[in-house]
């Protein structure tokens, strides 16, 4: 039965830059990087291809040593130019010098009423092999989930709260048909319901409008209700012991059309966006993009951050590096790594302020647009108890208390407080409001870290 949740506990944060609904299709940069970085919980990548390899869309790449059935393919094709290491030679990055023209595997291709037919057995073994598979993440632990598992359920948020999340009409335009098939795909996976969590104050999306075999609940509120973490938790939350599977609306799409059309179809519509962007839009282009592309040329000033994703959760790359595997924007916003005398006291309707500690005035405006920077406007100092946490997080855990017990390494009391339920995202506007200035993301990883592998 479809739910209708209505949140209170939560923050906006209205940034300055959103994209404008223009689309500029086939950018096509000349480099793309598969990242190995980008999947939390990867213990040992095993390279399936070296330097000088010639490579398709969907040819293998990497395996992960834990769950060796799992491939990462390339995602367009070209030559692989350089394997990048980091300390033990760690694999960070493998490029992929790309062809103008995209070359494809080819695998098996079903037609509609074949996937109705289809065993739970053979859409596991065609998507492991055929690179869709990472698109599913479990939880606990927030890692690509173990094709070997069922979970009792999968949930999918079909909106995004974040600051200057992109559009869904826009990223997933005309992409009905694959959206539904790979619905059908997800529900041989588990034992029990696909959930659709949509936006409960908006219209259905054109992309969920016709959706069937799964459950729509409608979840309304500020940030963090489009956080697929807090659907789960007010629908069917993870307790000790469960594993709940969560895809993005983009995996959904991509898995559809794996099946449908026989290729690992790699393209993605992502937003440029951000106060330093000149043009903030919509390009087409596919998973791995060299960033530079989108930023040359398009920004009003040099000395700005360049984030894959969104500012919250995302990953600073600079203005050469990557697009994550899992972000559907780059965002560009200034550095702050300059002091500003009494800026913490001085009345002004210029700074965001979700305490009114600084920036007093900034709440009289709960609509007006901010041009944030990188600025902490404080060091790492004495965790403050402030309770400040529990009034963002609209979910039945106490970060404050659970963050105390990670740095205590305590798992009783970390896994008492809720930490099966948390990945980063849930924790982030904790992080972005706290006065001490705590790395939280970072925390709750090395937590999540130590209950996996202890």
């Amino acid at each position: 039965m479809s739910k209708t949740i209505k949140l209170k506990k939560g923050f906006n944060i209205n940034l300055a830059g959103a994209p404008s609904n223009d689309l500029v299709k086939d950018v096509h940069p000349d480099t793309f990087a598969l990242k190995p970085t980008n999947f939390p919980g990867m213990a040992r990548p095993k390279l399936l291809a070296k330097e000088g390899d010639s490579v398709k869309a969907g040819s293998p790449v990497f395996y992960d040593h834990v769950v060796e059935d799992v491939i990462y393919t390339a995602p367009v094709s070209g030559e692989i130019v350089e394997i990048v290491r980091g300390a033990k030679r760690k694999i960070l990055e493998i490029k992929i010098l790309a062809d103008k023209s995209i070359e494809y595997e080819s695998f098996e291709k079903y037609s509609v009423s074949d996937i109705t037919s289809l065993s739970k057995e053979d859409a596991v073994a065609q998507m492991s092999k055929g690179g869709v598979w990472p698109n599913i993440i479990q939880r606990p632990y927030g890692i690509v989930a173990n094709p070997a598992d069922t979970p009792k359920a999968i949930f999918i948020s079909g909106f995004d709260t974040n600051p200057l999340a992109p559009s869904t009409e826009m990223l997933y335009a005309g992409e009905e048909q694959a959206f539904q098939a790979g619905i059908d795909v997800l529900k041989k996976l588990t034992s029990g319901v696909v959930h659709l969590g949509i936006n409960g104050k908006e219209e259905i999306p054109g992309l969920y409008s016709s959706v069937k075999g799964a459950q729509i609940n409608k979840i309304s509120g500020p940030h963090p209700a489009g956080n697929v973490g807090v659907h789960i938790h007010h629908i069917d939350p993870v307790n000790k012991g469960d594993l709940v599977w969560t895809v993005a609306p983009y995996g959904v799409i991509q898995i559809g059309k794996f099946f449908l059309e026989g290729k690992y179809d790699a393209s993605k519509v992502i937003a440029v966006a951000g106060s330093e962007v000149q043009s903030p839009k919509y390009y087409s282009t596919y998973i791995g993009a060299s960033v530079g592309k989108f930023v040359e040329g398009n920004l009003k000033q040099d000395h700005v951050r360049v984030v894959s994703g969104n500012v919250l959760t995302g990953e600073g790359v600079g203005k050469e590096g990557y697009l994550g595997y899992y972000h559907n924007a780059i965002t560009v916003i200034p550095e702050g790594d300059s002091e500003e005398l009494l800026g913490w006291i001085l009345p002004t309707t210029d700074k965001l302020s979700y305490h009114r500690a600084f920036g007093l005035l900034s709440f009289l405006m709960p609509k007006k647009e901010f041009v944030l920077n990188t600025n902490t406007r404080g060091e790492p100092r004495a965790f403050v108890m402030s309770g400040e946490f529990e009034k963002v997080m609209p979910m039945d855990v106490m970060p404050t208390y659970l963050v105390k017990a990670i740095m205590a390494e305590d798992y009783d009391e970390m896994e008492a407080l809720g930490i099966y339920e948390l990945i980063e995202e849930d924790i982030a506007l904790c992080e972005f409001i706290d006065v001490s200035k705590h790395e939280l993301q970072s925390i709750l990883r090395t937590g999540l870290d130590l209950m996996r592998n202890g």
